[in-house]
């Protein structure tokens, strides 16, 4: 099956969407993806998953973070179909417009299946794992299946990517608690919706987020794709997970230069 028609064809935002990004650091658009393309990723990704998934600890004895899903990386370079998706002009264009850049690289991609009876996802703001100058950084969040509140989609408290407070925290019961007491006291709106079929969503570096449990039978199946800046230049690390990221998503790049390897190319 072919879908790379409709992964390179433009998606058109509007100024107001452009505008909404702009205040909230997050975004939901619908029909980004069509049934068709969406089911062929679901199987093709599922696939990859299960050959490449090496966690054998029981659910109940895993740790929050373990609970939350299963996590594999960089899955364009396990499978040339997984590829299309990831190197999509269509997504990549969209979060250049809701940047304002003039182009996307991209800093890696992520499958997060978080399996049936799977935990909550704590509350966290990504960048503080990435080495990265500034915060022309977004995510795209690509449900491969309708998920109802009841399978723990992404959740975002709306304009938070301002708050410094948590910004240390990685992600964890410590994170989930401290974040949750300090957005408890904003009037930043607690976003808490469902996502339908190709409907995908695109969120900041710095807005904090979070997902609620899957308490379904079945495994809530979410890609995502991690974008930034073209001219994005990296920064010294001020923590390990930032040093970790540097060595494993952005090697051999040099700290005040722009992130230009192999694993990192120009996707729009």
């Amino acid at each position: 099956m072919s879908t790379t028609i409709a992964l390179d064809q433009p998606y058109v935002l509007t100024a107001e969407q452009i505008e909404f990004y702009h205040k909230n650091r997050y975004i939901k658009l619908k029909n980004v993806l069509d049934s068709t393309t969406l089911e062929h990723f679901n199987q093709v990704i599922s696939k990859k998953v299960d050959e490449l998934n090496q966690q054998t600890v029981p659910l109940a004895e895993r740790s929050v973070y373990d609970k939350a899903f299963l996590q594999l990386f960089n899955l364009w370079k396990e499978d040339s179909a997984i590829k299309e998706l990831v190197f999509s002009k269509r997504i990549a264009k969209i979060a250049s417009d809701l940047m304002q850049v003039e182009g996307v690289r991209l800093y890696h991609d992520q499958a997060l299946f978080k399996e049936a009876g799977g935990g909550i996802t704590p509350w966290h703001a990504d960048q503080h794992y990435w080495p990265l100058e500034t915060d022309k950084t977004i995510t795209a969040w690509i449900p491969l299946q309708e998920t109802g509140l009841e399978m723990g989609p992404l959740e975002f408290s709306a304009g938070s990517h301002g708050i410094m407070e948590g910004r240390e925290l990685s992600i964890g019961a410590d994170s989930e608690m401290l974040i949750e007491k300090r957005l408890k006291v904003t009037d930043f709106k607690h976003v808490i919706e469902p996502f339908e079929v190709g409907e995908i969503s695109f969120h900041s570096g710095w807005v904090y987020h979070r997902a609620g449990a899957n308490t379904t039978d079945r495994t809530r199946k979410v890609m995502t794709v991690i974008y930034m800046d073209k001219e994005m230049k990296l920064k010294e690390p001020s923590n390990d997970g930032q040093k970790n990221d540097w060595e494993t998503w952005c090697p051999g790049a040099k700290i005040g230069q722009t992130i230009n390897t192999p694993l990192n190319p120009v996707l729009y």
